[in-house]
């Protein structure tokens, strides 16, 4: 699969991602060892998560109620708004986080192949209960992951190296949930339910044991674990908390703006489904045209922003992708044509790509090397706090001011948090 990489300080657009040039040629061979780790581990973790679409819809063929599948969906949230410091600040305190990063991946699929096995064993009600309690445990390790995740890529990759580990990463990652969802949508129908779902979750969580046997596999130095300052009182240890926070501006400053964008964002999760289906009456087909419009044109922006990064600067990309995000929601609720939310939402993928590539870059070069676990868990505290409260914010608008309103005040706030990234701070974006 080609994408635009470094060679000698020329671009091979045929070469696969290639580590930053070194003069120790062990210490090279080992980097390049760890991008080929990090690809394989996207298609095992691709393989297994091809299943999490059709869990909340397992759980409602089981006949779970309401309220059962937003347990489902809000537990991660709220488990990592409580927890995610706490496990920021332990992961800081080791050696070697690659461990708990493949450790932490492995339960998590793990809990595909557990929630198929209980399923063949329980009946219908107490298999939603099950369910419920499996997701409830791996709410823990996908709070680790999520900590863990950034500080590895960002390990792997080196400060040069970001956008093209994660652009192959995840165009790896998007083309392998393609094809695998295309089979798996094909197969499910054949089989009698709830045997087909089950025997899903099962096959699927293969994919963990390839996640995990070479993820396990990637060598990051040992790092020197950050000791605790001492504290004789909780509050003393939030105070030497929040003063390791003020020294880092740079993080802060980028961090809230982030957080501004990505809450305006998570506004518009729940309101977008019900606009298509009450406001345009698209037809499933339709909907799902749409949706596979955004997921293919975002492959092709993994391709397009790490040259653009390249000839034009990380600020270049940051402004565009997020002054271009501005106009999805806008002109969804403009002109409520099937045809032309298409080629928005095609659009909206395109830029949808580079956000996701910047945003990681650019908060890594604010995140201080000795403390990346800590600080990278409060970006992921801020994450899950708006995952919780964005969309019932979203549908409280959709009340008061109709779902097309609710549109227009989620492109009013990206624009907003463009205007936050605008005025240039060279503490967080370099050109």
């Amino acid at each position: 699969m080609a994408i635009l990489t470094r060679f000698d300080g020329r671009y091979n657009s045929f070469a696969s991602p290639k580590p930053p040039m070194m003069n120790n040629p062990e210490q090279y061979e080992i980097q390049k060892r760890n991008f080929r780790y990090v690809q394989i581990d996207a298609v095992g973790v691709s393989i297994a998560n091809v299943a999490a679409p059709f869990l909340p819809v397992f759980l409602t063929r089981l006949g779970a109620s309401n309220f059962q599948v937003g347990l489902l969906t809000s537990m991660p949230g709220v488990t990592g708004l409580l927890l995610a410091i706490i496990v920021g600040r332990f992961l800081q305190t080791r050696t070697n986080i690659v461990p708990w990063y493949s450790l932490s991946r492995l339960l998590v699929i793990s809990c595909y192949a557990l929630t198929g096995l209980l399923t063949f064993l329980l009946s219908k009600e107490y298999a939603v209960i099950a369910t419920l309690a499996i997701w409830a445990f791996a709410t823990l390790p996908q709070t680790a992951l999520a900590v863990a995740f950034s500080v590895v890529m960002n390990a792997v990759a080196g400060p040069e190296g970001r956008y093209a580990l994660l652009s192959r990463r995840w165009a790896i990652f998007g083309i392998t949930t393609v094809v695998m969802t295309f089979f798996v949508t094909r197969v499910i129908d054949l089989i009698e339910f709830p045997r087909n779902y089950e025997m899903m979750f099962l096959g699927l969580s293969v994919g963990g044991f390839i996640s995990y046997y070479f993820s396990k596999r990637i060598n990051l130095p040992d790092q020197t674990p950050s000791t605790p300052v001492a504290s004789s009182s909780a509050f003393d240890s939030a105070r030497n908390y929040f003063s390791l926070i003020r020294g880092a501006p740079a993080f802060t400053s980028f961090a809230t703006k982030k957080f501004v964008y990505h809450f305006a964002l998570v506004l518009t999760q729940p309101i977008m489904p019900l606009f298509l289906v009450r406001e345009v009456k698209a037809t499933d087909s339709q909907i799902g045209t749409i949706t596979m419009a955004m997921s293919l044109i975002m492959l092709v922006g993994y391709f397009i922003w790490p040259w653009s990064s390249r000839k034009y600067g990380g600020r270049f990309v940051l402004l565009a992708t997020t002054f271009g995000m501005v106009f999805y929601p806008a002109l969804t609720a403009a002109t409520p044509q099937v045809p032309l939310i298409i080629l928005y939402s095609g659009i909206a993928g395109l830029f949808q790509a580079g956000l996701d590539l910047v945003f990681f870059d650019e908060l890594m070069k604010t995140v201080p090397p000795e403390y990346g676990a800590t600080f990278v868990s409060i970006v992921q505290s801020m994450q899950y706090l708006s995952a919780i409260v964005a969309p019932l914010i979203g549908t409280w608008l959709a009340d008061s001011i109709g779902l097309g309103g609710a549109l227009w005040v989620s492109a009013g706030l990206r624009l907003f948090g463009f205007v936050l990234f605008l005025r240039k701070d060279t503490r967080l974006v370099s050109n």
